[in-house]
C-alpha cells in the first residue's frame, strides 16, 4: 500500500514520541527561546505586516504608550506616566524621561508625534490602518508631552494605544528605500523600537531573532529574562512537533487537537488549551463579484449556514475552550451582541433551500483558506453531504486576503484576531465599516457601525451594535463559525503563562 505524505508525516511524530523520552533542552543551554508556526515573515514592522506573528513581535520589539493587565482589565502606564481626557476628541499624555530606542537615542515627544502623524497619514500605507484611523495628529506640549487629536470621539483609544499602536523613533521611515514603483518600501526599514527585546537578524521566510534588551526600563512589562528569543517558519506541524520533543523548539500553538492529547499523555511537554480573542468566519461574495454567483442569493449563503456542523468542528477539532458564536465579534469584546438570528445545524432544511434556490443537485465552487486545514475541511466535507462541492484554495494569508480584497472569492474561510482589542470596533470596524476587507459594503450596516464606533455613551454604542449585527447575521454576510482555543505545547523547563489575547508574553517567561 502506498502511504500519503502526511500518514509518514504522522508515523515520524509518533516515533518521535516515542523514542524522545529524554528530550534535548537545547534552549535552555543557549538561553534561547525557540517558537515556531507556519507562516513566513519578512517584514518585521508592525505597521507593515498584520500577520499575529508580528503582533507578537510587536510586544516584544517596541512598546505603547499605556499597557493592558489582563488580571484587572486595568490599563496601565508603560511610555507615559499619566495621561487625561481634556474634551472627548482630545488626549493629553505625560511620557517617561527614562526610555531609549535600542540605537541608543532617547525616547520623548517628538517620538510620538512623528509616529502618530506617520502612521495616520494613509498615503503611507501602513496596513493595518484600522488600528489608527481614529487618530488625526499629534502635537507636541513639552519635551515629555504629547496631545493626541481625534477625527472623532472613540471610546476605544485608550485599548488600541495600548495594544496596537508601537512607539518608533524619530524620522525612522526616512530611512525607508524606494521600491521600483517609485513608492517607498517602509516595512524594509530596520527595526528599532524601545521594547523588552531588541532585533538582531532576520533571514526572509526562514527566521527571526531578538536579543536581550539589557538596558530595558523598569515598567508594566517587567525586565525579560530569557536570552534571545527566536521565531522560526516550519510549515508542517508534524514537523514543529518532532523539534519540540528533540530540542529544536521550545515553543509552539496551534497543535491539532489529537496530536496535543497524545503530547499530554505521553508527559514529555507541558500542554494546554486556552482561549484566544481569535475568531473563525466564512465570508460569501454576496455581490457576485466573483465567477460564482450562486451566493448572491440569501437562500443559498442559508443552505451554507445550516449545512455545517460548526458545534462539532468546534468540540472535535479546535478544543474545549472554543465556543460557536452566532455575531461577528468575540464574546469577551464590549459591544458583541449575542441576541442576533442564529443558524443552526439542519442539513435537510439545507437541501431544501438548494432546491428552492435552484440547485436540487447543488453545485461546484472555490472556498479560500490560509490556516488549519483540517478545519476547512471538515467544512467541505459538511458541504459535500447537501450537494455543495467545494474545492479548497489553500494559500499564504496575504495571498488570499489580497483575492478577498478583489472580491474574487466566492467564499473564504478565514479568522481574525483584533489585534487583542477587547472591543467589538476591532473587528466591526474593519469588515463592516465599508472599504477593502468590508464583503457587502451596506450603507445601512456601515453607518450604524460607524457611529458605534464614535459615540461614547455605552448603552447607545450597544443598541448600534444590536441592529448591525442583528442585520449582518440576519443577512449572512458573514457566517461567524466559532471562537479560536489554541493547544499550546512547550518545554518542561520553561515557565510560560498562557494568555487569552492570543499576545504569547515571551518577554515574561523565564527558563525553570
Amino acid at each position: 500500500m502506498i502511504k500519503s505524505p502526511a500518514f509518514i508525516m504522522a508515523g515520524a511524530v509518533a516515533t518521535a514520541i516515542a523514542f524522545a523520552a529524554s528530550p534535548v533542552q537545547a534552549g535552555k543551554s543557549n538561553d534561547t527561546l525557540t517558537w515556531a508556526t507556519d507562516r513566513e515573515v519578512s517584514v518585521v514592522d508592525p505597521y507593515y505586516n498584520r500577520t499575529r506573528e508580528l503582533v507578537v513581535m510587536g510586544h516584544l520589539g517596541w512598546d505603547g504608550l499605556m499597557f493592558r493587565d489582563l488580571k484587572t482589565g486595568e490599563y496601565k502606564p508603560l511610555l507615559a506616566t499619566k495621561w487625561e481626557w481634556k474634551d472627548n476628541v482630545t488626549l493629553i499624555v505625560e511620557l517617561r524621561t527614562d526610555v531609549k530606542f535600542h540605537d541608543g537615542s532617547t525616547f520623548d515627544a517628538d517620538d510620538v508625534v512623528y509616529t502618530v502623524n506617520h502612521v495616520t497619514n494613509k498615503a503611507n500605507g501602513v496596513v493595518s490602518y484600522s488600528n489608527v484611523k481614529y487618530m488625526k495628529s499629534a502635537e507636541k506640549l513639552g519635551s515629555h508631552k504629547v496631545q493626541i487629536n481625534l477625527h472623532k470621539p472613540f471610546p476605544a483609544t485608550i485599548a488600541y494605544l495600548a495594544g496596537a499602536v508601537f512607539m518608533m523613533s524619530d524620522g525612522h521611515y526616512d530611512k525607508a528605500s524606494t521600491k521600483a514603483d517609485g513608492k517607498k518600501d517602509y516595512g524594509s526599514v530596520k527595526p528599532n523600537g524601545t521594547g523588552p527585546y531588541k532585533f538582531a537578524e532576520v533571514k526572509s521566510g526562514d527566521y527571526v531573532l531578538w536579543q536581550r534588551n539589557d538596558a530595558y526600563f523598569d515598567g508594566a512589562k517587567g525586565k525579560p529574562s530569557i536570552g534571545k528569543v527566536k521565531f522560526r517558519t516550519i510549515k508542517e506541524s508534524n514537523t514543529q512537533i518532532a523539534e519540540l520533543l528533540t530540542g529544536g523548539l521550545d515553543w509552539i500553538w496551534d497543535v491539532p487537537k489529537d496530536q496535543a492529547e497524545r503530547l499530554k499523555e505521553q508527559g514529555q511537554v507541558t500542554v494546554e488549551n486556552a482561549k484566544t480573542m481569535r475568531v473563525s468566519y466564512i465570508a460569501f461574495d454576496v455581490d457576485g463579484s466573483s465567477p460564482s454567483k450562486q451566493f448572491k442569493d440569501k437562500k443559498v449563503r442559508m443552505a451554507v449556514a445550516h449545512a455545517i456542523n460548526r458545534k462539532a468542528i468546534a468540540e472535535n477539532l479546535v478544543g474545549p475552550a472554543s465556543v460557536v458564536i452566532h455575531s461577528p465579534c468575540h464574546p469577551d469584546q464590549f459591544g458583541c451582541i449575542s441576541d442576533v438570528p442564529k443558524w443552526d445545524y439542519d442539513p435537510a432544511k439545507a437541501k431544501k433551500l438548494l432546491a428552492e434556490a435552484g440547485f436540487p443537485n447543488g453545485f461546484e465552487t472555490e472556498i479560500g483558506a490560509y490556516r488549519q486545514r483540517e478545519f476547512t475541511e471538515a467544512v467541505i466535507g459538511d458541504l459535500a453531504r447537501v450537494g455543495i462541492k467545494a474545492k479548497l484554495n489553500f494559500m499564504q494569508y496575504r495571498a488570499l486576503r489580497g483575492l478577498a480584497w478583489k472580491g474574487e472569492t466566492a467564499m473564504h474561510h478565514m479568522t481574525w484576531g483584533s489585534n487583542s482589542i477587547p472591543d467589538a470596533s476591532a473587528i466591526t470596524g474593519v469588515f463592516f465599516a465599508g472599504g477593502k476587507d468590508d464583503p457587502a459594503d451596506d450603507p445601512e450596516v456601515n453607518k450604524l457601525i460607524q457611529d458605534a464606533g464614535t459615540t461614547t455613551d455605552p448603552a447607545q454604542r450597544e443598541a448600534l451594535y444590536k441592529k448591525a449585527m442583528t442585520k449582518i447575521s440576519g443577512e449572512l454576510y458573514w457566517l461567524p463559525m466559532f471562537t479560536y482555543a489554541k493547544y499550546y505545547a512547550f518545554a518542561k523547563d520553561l515557565d510560560f503563562k498562557t494568555t487569552p489575547d492570543e499576545i504569547p508574553r515571551f518577554y515574561s517567561a523565564k527558563w525553570k
